[in-house]
């Protein structure tokens, strides 16, 4: 009885290393796939607000109409970076970006006046900047010569970035249903070497909350040490990755990033607590003979 009372617990033993490491493996991987989404999102939200918008001023429009756009675009909270560009400062951009031998062939600067500026990417749109071209053209008559803003690529962009989010939540979707097999299925295993440890608290009398208790924290541990180990190869790569191509830098959100980690720690904790109670629960409703 006392060799069968040792064998019992040496097989009831739980596995409690594999399966942390096991659901940390595929929170790492619910991980890396968040990241890039998010990246996604950032990277689109990055060639949006480098969309420069240009806002030409016929040449007689005068200083004091000039700054009066000037001072109404800076007040438009989706606007950043205004900046009235004279025909010098117009010669030296063109300059720095093309050839500068027009000078030879011409006496003068062909080069009109703008009022340039970025807008936030929410904005970036092509029936949000039409509406604004409106807006500024029906308030300023007269000093708006032409308002410009790259159409095709606005078009792309706002394209591409609805196309590969729609894949990604997609593929997120896919993978979260995945991750919860998975963690659930290691946890089933991991508890599966547990079943005669559990049986036989049941047959000396413990009630059902005595035995599921003990588990079900062990069980939230284990959920917690998993996540804090995925956390930590998460940010290990993506320092790497960082490293290797520091344009990443650009994109780094450290809010966005506290917010996957906080759901990967949420979705670690929460699966195997209830894989855990699920499994504790089937194995008490179990009879003796079944367990073999």
């Amino acid at each position: 009885m006392a060799q069968f009372g040792k064998a019992s617990s040496k097989r009831g033993k739980p596995t409690y290393a594999y399966a942390i490491i096991g659901v940390a493996l595929v929170l790492f991987l619910f991980g890396i796939v968040g990241w890039f989404f998010l990246n996604l999102r950032k990277s689109g939200d990055y060639f949006k607000e480098n969309i420069q918008v240009h806002a030409y001023v016929y040449p007689d429009a005068g200083k004091k109409k000039i700054d009066s756009l000037t001072k109404y675009i800076t007040a438009l909270p989706y606007a950043r970076n205004v900046e009235f560009v004279n025909k010098e400062k117009a010669a030296k951009q063109w300059n720095s970006d093309n050839d500068s031998s027009w000078k030879k062939f011409l006496d003068y600067n062909p080069l009109p006046e703008s009022v340039d500026f970025y807008i936030k990417a929410n904005h970036v749109q092509k029936d949000s900047l039409n509406a604004l071209s409106a807006d500024l053209q029906g308030n300023f008559p007269g000093v708006i010569k032409e308002f410009q803003f790259p159409t095709e690529t606005v078009t792309k962009i706002s394209k591409y970035v609805k196309t590969a989010a729609i894949i990604f939540l997609f593929a997120a979707i896919i993978l979260t249903i995945l991750v919860v097999f998975s963690i659930d299925n290691t946890i089933r295993l991991a508890m599966y070497s547990n079943r005669f440890l559990i049986k036989t608290m049941q047959m000396v009398g413990a009630t059902r909350w005595f035995i599921a208790k003990p588990v079900n924290i062990r069980a939230v541990i284990n959920g917690l040490i998993a996540s804090l180990i995925a956390i930590a190869a998460i940010w290990g790569f993506i320092l790497i990755i960082e490293g290797f191509v520091p344009d990443f830098k650009i994109l780094h959100d450290n809010r966005s990033m506290l917010l996957l980690f906080f759901i990967i720690m949420v979705l670690g904790i929460s699966i195997t607590l209830v894989s855990t109670h699920r499994s504790v629960i089937k194995y008490l409703r179990m009879k003796l003979d079944d367990l073999y």
